[in-house]
């Protein structure tokens, strides 16, 4: 048998009835006699059960056979005989499991192959690992976080309890974890459960929410924690790993992907601003629960934290994270003042005023942004605004929404000089205000939950 290039398969024998290549053996059947015996079988068969009836030829004469006719037949009778055996074959495969389904036991293919062994191997940031291998050596410094908090009151003042989960990952063995702020940022409680089940009350030691990054603290020691990596090193097409508790209650959850692109401008909303960030964008699968987790190169070394997703229903594969290079200047900035140096501070507390019924409650007949407060001897005071004013403009850019504001201050810095206009009684003023440092004593918010610090 062998194969032409159209891939049909062609038999090829000899008048002995064996193939090229097969050894000739006198005791074997030849193809021949193989078919007079089915045909014999055969008539004999019919002869039991009905008359035969034959078609002679003309005159009683019996056709001439020629050369090609014989070979003919012969490739029939093969082809019969193939019939024939395969038949048998199916008969007996049938039988075979027809047999069996009669058993009393069945029968389960088992594997005997043994479990691969993850070897742990410690991360040195010049060795790639595997996949498992990276998990192994992580997981245990990646934690999930729980924390319950207190909504903003409603219109008639009532408050409730809610609750929220986040991921973390361990940055000093004496247990600093590093999150998002928009996991503990408004918590009035969190819990960190380590990938062992050990769970621990956490200490909030300080947050940013432009960044959105926050530094937490529980009392353990020995941690297994993170080694640090170089975002700035990453290249588009990167495999990487995020390790972190989606949904709030699978934590130790790994999810692989590539780096989809670098330096991505992201558009974040928070409370009081939308806040532009420059991220790594990724296809690993992120869910609710995963901000806060690490996303990791295949040295095992963190490059990234894990804070955003595409909220369209339309989108795949579109996660985001922070560049540690980013993240860990905000973290240290935490760790040793408990605020982020250098961020802008004016010293009011301001109020959107963006419907009706929360301008009838004030008493003011236009929408904006209202001062509600000016703390004393800061730089609003001392430029001269007044509780009450409404900012129109900052630098000739109008100001009409809470988020303008505190997305304008993210283009400034201490020491900058602003030019602010404001309505007053009636009418428009203009004056100048230098910015100052906000640190842990000024930096804040409002109030309540309508109101904002800048």
């Amino acid at each position: 048998m062998y194969n032409d290039e159209q891939n049909l398969y062609h038999y090829t024998y000899r008048k002995d009835g064996t193939e090229p290549g097969q050894r000739y053996d006198a005791k074997q059947p030849t193809v021949d006699e193989q078919l007079n015996s089915y045909r014999q079988q055969q008539e004999q068969q019919t002869q039991n059960s009905q008359p035969v009836y034959q078609s002679q030829p003309q005159g009683g004469q019996t056709p001439h056979r020629n050369g090609k006719n014989r070979l003919g037949l012969k490739i029939t009778s093969l082809a019969l005989v193939c019939a024939l055996l395969g038949g048998l074959v199916g008969g007996g495969t049938a039988y075979l499991v027809s047999n069996s389904s009669n058993s009393d036991t069945t029968e389960v293919n088992v594997s005997n192959r043994k479990p691969t062994e993850i070897q742990l191997k410690t991360v040195d940031g010049k060795n790639p690992m595997t996949d498992a291998e990276l998990y192994a050596a992580n997981v245990n410094s990646v934690v999930s976080i729980n924390i319950t908090a207190t909504s903003d009151p409603n219109f008639f003042g009532q408050t409730t309890q809610t609750a929220g989960a986040g991921s973390g990952f361990i940055l000093t063995p004496d247990g600093y974890i590093v999150t998002n702020y928009h996991v503990v940022g408004d918590a009035d409680t969190v819990k960190v459960t380590l990938y062992n089940g050990d769970s621990y009350d956490a200490q909030y030691i300080g947050g940013d929410e432009d960044y959105d990054i926050a530094v937490i603290k529980i009392e353990a020691t020995d941690l297994p924690n993170v080694t640090l990596g170089n975002s700035d090193s990453l290249n588009v097409g990167d495999h990487v790993l995020a390790i972190g508790n989606p949904l709030g209650e699978l934590g130790g959850t790994v999810t692989s992907g590539i780096v989809s692109a670098l330096n991505r401008s992201v558009s974040i909303q928070s409370s009081s601003s939308v806040n532009t960030m420059s991220l790594i964008q990724m296809d690993a699968s992120v869910s609710p629960g995963n901000s806060g987790g690490g996303l990791f190169n295949m040295n095992g070394e963190l490059i990234g934290i894990v804070n955003a997703k595409s909220s369209s229903s339309d989108a795949e594969g579109l996660g985001f994270a922070i560049p540690i290079n980013d993240a860990i200047k905000v973290a240290q900035d935490l760790l040793e003042n408990g605020y982020v140096t250098g961020r802008p501070y004016m010293g009011i507390t301001y109020l959107a005023v963006t419907d009706a019924q929360t301008a009838a409650q004030l008493g003011v007949n236009a929408y904006g942004i209202y001062v509600v407060d000016v703390v004393s001897g800061g730089p609003a005071d001392k430029a001269g605004l007044k509780a009450g004013d409404r900012i129109v403009s900052i630098d000739n850019t109008e100001v009409a929404q809470k988020t303008d504001l505190g997305t304008l201050m993210q283009e400034h810095s201490a020491g900058d000089t602003l030019s602010i206009t404001v309505a007053r009684d009636g009418q428009m003023q203009t004056v100048s205000l230098t910015l100052g440092e906000k640190n842990a004593s000024n930096s804040g918010n409002g109030t309540n939950g309508a109101s904002r610090q800048e």
